[in-house]
């Protein structure tokens, strides 16, 4: 996202009403905002518009929210606000673990809705106070191009995977307790610690694919810790 134009929002919503009140809340807050009616509409417009953040209603036709949102997280790790009548923590635990980045339920307050799209966007946004680039002597990291490499080798991570790397190098040598990487890299707390963990192995095997040992700590008990090299 370019920093001197406003962020997108891709609404795909098929109830005209809740579409509209949507469209107008967004852009009233600066947004330019992108619509669609069905899953596979918004899934076009996700690839020709790439927005910055995604507003995704559950009961839609064709393809349902569910569906939608797996297919979203194939190839994108845009943020995603889950939008929906259901209100059962059942449903919230779903939508977090099938990579939703918020769960937000109708009727909502317009101010709410807002709060929790720019908290979104500004997770997802680079961090200005932190270097574009990351070097320790062993893992080097662009941000701008979104490319990592270890003891020289490249990494290929997806932007998920990405996003946790830049986590733990931004606090090297910390250990980091689950709920709080959960924050940092996906944008909610909780308690969804296999997540973590999942993911934490993810971002091992692509050191091990290099042959190389992955230099993130378990703690049992606490957390995950990166440790940088001796100098």
């Amino acid at each position: 996202m370019a920093v001197s134009e406003a962020p997108t929002a891709l609404v795909i919503e098929d109830d005209e009403g809740s579409r509209l009140f949507l469209k107008r809340a967004l852009e009233r807050s600066g947004m330019a905002v992108v619509e669609a009616q069905t899953g596979s509409e918004g899934m076009r417009a996700l690839q020709a518009e790439r927005p910055d953040l995604v507003l995704l209603d559950v009961a839609l036709p064709e393809l349902d929210g569910w569906t939608t949102l797996d297919r979203i997280r194939q190839i994108s790790e845009v943020p995603v606000m889950m939008v929906t009548g259901q209100s059962s923590e059942f449903e919230k635990v779903r939508a977090l673990k099938a990579g939703a980045d918020d769960y937000v339920t109708k009727p909502f307050g317009l101010q709410e809705l807002l709060a929790r799209a720019e908290a979104l966007l500004r997770r997802a946004r680079p961090r200005e106070d932190f270097p574009g680039h990351y070097a320790d002597g062993f893992v080097e990291i662009d941000f701008g191009a979104a490319e990592a490499r270890a003891d020289g080798k490249p990494l290929h991570l997806t932007p998920l995977e990405f996003r946790l790397l830049g986590v733990f190098v931004r606090h090297a040598n910390q250990v980091l307790p689950a709920e709080r990487l959960l924050e940092l890299a996906w944008g909610d707390g909780g308690s969804a610690r296999e997540r973590v963990k999942l993911y934490v192995g993810y971002l091992r095997n692509k050191f091990k694919k290099q042959g190389i040992e992955p230099p993130i700590e378990t703690i049992r008990g606490f957390g995950y810790r990166y440790v940088t090299p001796e100098q």
